[in-house]
């Protein structure tokens, strides 16, 4: 394997953390989801991490002098600016986020008749 990836396996035993803690520190927000990199390997799927964001950052979380909660707080500050509205697609494979701002073109379709439905959407958040 790519020597800038760091197995999940070989990083809970080079930490001596849990498999438990460290999905609690995730759900914290302590490490972010898309840190997460699930690759194919000869006995299956495997999740790994990127050794220079992961190491420093469990270093950080282990070596705190403050609460995990207080931790979080520092590195997830609550966002001062307003929500971005989000298209959310839910289907039988899953949850999909779509920004609206970066959508080209949404429509419904019966058919051979199609309705464009972007500019409906983006109306309904233009309202004052």
């Amino acid at each position: 394997m790519d020597p800038t990836y760091i197995s999940k396996r070989e990083l809970l035993e080079m930490f001596g953390v849990s498999y438990g803690a460290l999905y609690r520190w995730k759900r914290m927000g302590l490490i972010p989801e898309d840190w997460f990199l699930r690759k194919s390997t000869s006995t299956g799927q495997e999740t790994f991490f990127r050794r220079e964001q992961i190491i420093p950052r469990l270093e950080q979380i282990l070596d705190r002098s403050a609460s995990l909660e207080e931790l979080a707080n520092q590195m997830n500050p609550p966002q001062t600016e307003a929500p971005k509205p989000l298209l959310v697609v839910r289907n039988r494979y899953g949850v999909h986020r779509f920004p609206l701002e970066e959508l080209e073109a949404v429509s419904l379709m019966l058919g051979d008749e199609q309705i464009q439905l972007l500019d409906s959407l983006k109306g309904a958040f233009t309202h004052e």
